[in-house]
């Protein structure tokens, strides 16, 4: 966990109102330690991907709620399809069978 001094040092161009705009707003998750806001791993990844989009990309603060839930729901999508894909593995073999033909028929289907 980091605390918001040592995030601001290992992102230069991150300035102190921002980060905590950004927490207030929640935007970026922060854990309170002894009255103090710290971060974990992913949320510091977070605060990276966001000043990416803000500084570099020159994402509208209004907009960054809308693109971060967006990235948020593919994320959440990308495991539960892992989650099913990991499902159908511990299926016996005539189950992935039927599992890879259907599959298979809607890709056909969709003209993909």
């Amino acid at each position: 966990m980091k605390n918001l001094e040592e995030i601001i040092s290992l992102v230069p161009e991150l300035n102190r109102a921002d980060l905590e705009r950004w927490i207030h707003e929640a935007l970026i998750e922060a854990e309170q330690d002894h009255g103090a806001p710290r971060l974990t791993d992913i949320q510091f990844a977070r605060v990276r991907l966001i000043c990416s989009l803000r500084y570099d990309m020159d994402v509208e603060e209004e907009t960054l709620p809308v693109v971060l839930d967006l990235i948020d729901q593919l994320h959440a999508t990308r495991e539960r399809l892992h989650r099913l894909s990991q499902a159908v593995l511990a299926q016996d073999e005539e189950v992935k069978a039927a599992v890879l033909t259907m599959l298979g028929d809607a890709r056909r289907a969709g003209g993909r």
